[in-house]
């Protein structure tokens, strides 16, 4: 578990370089993506214009987000920079 709290469990790589993990929440169980991203402001705004709304900012490093669906996601820091490929920059 991150930050030892004994929220998290990593399930183990995924397939194309998936991170895979479950969360232990204090509401309803589903199944909720986290969107990485080197610049998490411009990522929000970006997915705000596409109908998404941002919901709360957690502790300054990332933000909780709708979809016009109804469905939760958030907006997240890159866990792994070296990892991947240089991020998209959408114009």
């Amino acid at each position: 578990d991150e930050g030892d709290r004994g929220r998290y469990a990593v399930l183990g790589a995924g397939p194309g370089g998936l991170h895979i993990e479950v969360q232990m929440v204090e509401h309803p169980s589903r199944v909720h993506l986290d969107i990485e991203s080197d610049d998490i402001e411009a990522e929000a705004a970006r997915l705000e214009a596409l109908g998404a709304r941002r919901i709360e900012c957690v502790g300054g490093r990332w933000w909780v987000m709708e979809a016009p669906t109804g469905h939760c996601f958030c907006v997240v820091p890159l866990r792994d920079c070296g990892r991947h490929a240089p991020p998209t920059a959408w114009e």
